[in-house]
């Protein structure tokens, strides 16, 4: 049960690309529900759950850059222009790692989706985040 919440956490890296780096959560239930985990079971290997776990704490770092300036920010332009800025970053971190904002996003949702991949998902994040 700690796991679920643990990665509870991810649910805003499925959220690239959007308009805003806010990370509305409607988003993530736009997607269709086989990307979700509740019909088609996602493959994923080794080496894309590698490529994810980079991509995550990538996102992360990023993430804890942008926040604290969007949320004291008062003008609209100024935010958009963060935003923009922030999910570029965010894009070319995900695409680094040689995965479309798609694939994550499924890899994602399949990890939320399955127990297992989920503990084998955290262990290699783990391993990332002590690496950078």
């Amino acid at each position: 049960m700690m796991n679920k919440i643990i990665l509870w956490d991810l649910m805003p890296a499925a959220l690239i690309g959007l308009l805003s780096f806010c990370f509305a959560p409607a988003a993530y239930a736009q997607q269709p529900p086989a990307q979700q985990g509740s019909g088609q079971q996602v493959k994923v290997n080794d080496k894309e759950l590698r490529a994810f776990a980079k991509a995550y704490v990538e996102f992360h770092k990023i993430r804890q850059r942008y926040e604290p300036p969007l949320s004291n920010v008062k003008d609209p332009a100024v935010k958009e222009k963060l935003q923009r800025e922030g999910n570029s970053k965010v894009k070319a971190a995900v695409e680094k790692q040689g995965l479309t904002v798609d694939r994550y996003n499924r890899i994602f949702a399949a990890v939320n989706a399955d127990e297992e991949l989920r503990k084998k998902a955290l262990k290699v994040i783990n391993e990332e985040r002590k690496k950078s």
